[in-house]
């Protein structure tokens, strides 16, 4: 660490601690130079916070509903207190153009007036019973101790969108951001001691995902795992978690279609395919992966989409005229290089020449300025595979049922995008795209009181809204008798 780096410490129990594994440079991606550093926790410390977790979710999960929210309507108030602050360190961390970055830190504060709002709607179910003089009841209570795994394309939005619908449910948590990208969540740490979050219900543990990801799935004081991430790394944590069948809820990649029909508003496709594919840099798991235009207009949206994706500017991210940042590192830069070159040697064509800029807008970044290819087939592997980088492949169709054949040829199955005015076509993509979203005549960010979730290898189970929130509680059954008599049951089914 240099004298002009911030140095972090991680929270456990309460506590701010250094990490028994050593530390680790955090990484501008605009100039490639360390600006901080952070505790490399040991498997140990990682045991540590998950038995913090476990010593404090009875007393968490026995306060009120309206206790609990009430703590995190303080944590909403003090992220909009540090706002520009927090919206500063998302940049500084992960490279997102800042106003990007402050709508991220708007939404990490969302997340908790959202689920704070579950404080009266969390409701379980009265059925009768076969006996007079007792009722059955279905409660919905906590989890327990959840693990969670987040990746560093949204390293401050993504800590509340598990923390805050585990804390309305009674649940405490640890939780792991990626190694490229834990200042977010440690920032976010300071404000849940602030907000007077008690010790243990919420820890933050830095380090490698070798060390603290597989104790995360693979003790048995974990009840849930809740991960954002890759197909390779969701596998992992599956594997792991059925070592002690501990449930998990996994929200993976994406291989988004953008399907553009003959009679839809081509300005509009154009504009919202563009800022779909480039927005974060393309690092997004919903970003308009491969774009299928009808062969009528599709010539007329390859040049409108070429004009527009020469309009971007790529450039400082702490700049609000910028439009694309730089990628989060270097391997994920050179990552999407080699899609590029695998697709124009594979036959693609290059309608709009990207890569590295000659020169860049921060000495030593990692930039990449937006890249359009046409002659794709569906079989290429650029149309099969995540790129999570400013490129675009374009390719016509004729039919809508072509579109919708390519469409659902994918191991991947989260979002999807329809730009059409034929309400007879929208309501077949609605019964035959086989993805978890789709978007008509609208792109993402996807909304909080809605669920997102996969199909396929893009996840099961999911986030947001009531439906996300039942990932973190479970149920209990249980039998009331009142009648002051012994009821006695009848053997079932007449034995």
């Amino acid at each position: 660490m240099t004298k002009d780096q911030t140095a972090y410490k991680m929270y456990i129990d309460g506590r701010f601690v250094d990490g028994d594994s050593g530390t680790r440079d955090v990484i501008n991606p605009a100039d490639g130079k360390p600006f901080a550093s952070v505790p490399e926790a040991s498997a140990d410390q990682t045991r540590q916070a998950i038995a913090a977790a476990r010593k404090a979710q009875r007393a968490w999960g026995l306060k009120s509903p309206l206790e609990r929210a009430g703590v995190m309507k303080r944590i909403a108030a003090a992220i909009r207190k540090n706002h520009a602050r927090l919206a500063e360190i998302v940049v500084r961390e992960q490279g997102k153009p800042i106003n990007e970055a402050m709508g991220e830190v708007g939404g990490a504060a969302e997340f908790f007036d959202y689920f704070a709002e579950f404080a009266r709607r969390i409701q379980g179910e009265i059925l009768p019973s076969d006996f007079a003089g007792e009722q059955i009841w279905i409660q919905r209570v906590p989890v327990g101790v959840v693990g969670a795994i987040i990746p560093w394309n949204y390293p401050s939005a993504l800590v509340s969108r598990k923390v805050a619908p585990a804390l309305i449910a009674g649940d405490t948590i640890v939780l792991k951001p990626h190694e490229d990208t834990p200042l977010s969540a440690l920032e976010l740490a300071r404000i849940f001691a602030e907000a007077e979050v008690p010790a243990g219900v919420v820890n933050i543990v830095t380090g490698r995902g070798e060390t603290v990801g597989e104790v995360l799935c693979t003790e048995p004081g974990v009840d849930l795992i809740t991960m954002t991430g890759s197909v390779p790394t969701g596998k992992r944590i599956m594997a792991n978690a059925s070592r002690n069948l501990t449930p998990v809820s996994l929200e993976l990649g994406g291989k988004a279609p953008f399907i553009v029909l003959e009679d839809a508003d081509i300005d509009l496709a154009v504009r919202s395919a563009a800022t779909s594919r480039y927005m974060n840099c393309g690092q997004v798991c919903i970003c308009n992966e491969r774009t299928l235009v009808h062969r009528s207009v599709y010539d007329r949206f390859v040049e409108g989409f070429v004009e527009f994706s020469k309009s971007l500017m790529v450039g400082d991210p702490m700049r609000t005229t910028t439009d694309i940042g730089p990628k989060v590192s270097l391997e994920e830069l050179e990552k999407v290089e080699g899609v590029v070159a695998e697709a124009v040697s594979g036959g693609a064509r290059m309608a709009l020449v990207g890569g590295r800029p000659k020169t860049p807008p921060v000495e030593g970044g990692y930039w990449l300025t937006p890249t359009v290819l046409t002659g794709v087939t569906a079989d290429m592997p650029i149309m099969t595979r995540e790129i999570f980088g400013p490129v675009v492949p374009i390719m016509p169709f004729d039919t809508f049922e072509e579109a919708v054949e390519i469409t659902n040829a994918s191991r991947y199955g989260l979002s999807a995008y329809l730009f059409t005015n034929d309400l007879g076509r929208v309501m077949n993509a609605v019964n035959d795209v086989s993805f978890g979203e789709i978007y008509v005549n609208r792109i993402g960010p996807e909304a909080l009181q809605g669920y997102h979730v996969g199909f396929r290898e893009s996840g099961l189970g999911g986030d947001d809204g009531s439906h996300g929130l039942e990932s973190y509680l479970r149920k209990k059954t249980v039998y009331v008798n009142y009648s002051g008599g012994a009821t006695v049951p009848l053997m079932p089914y007449g034995r």
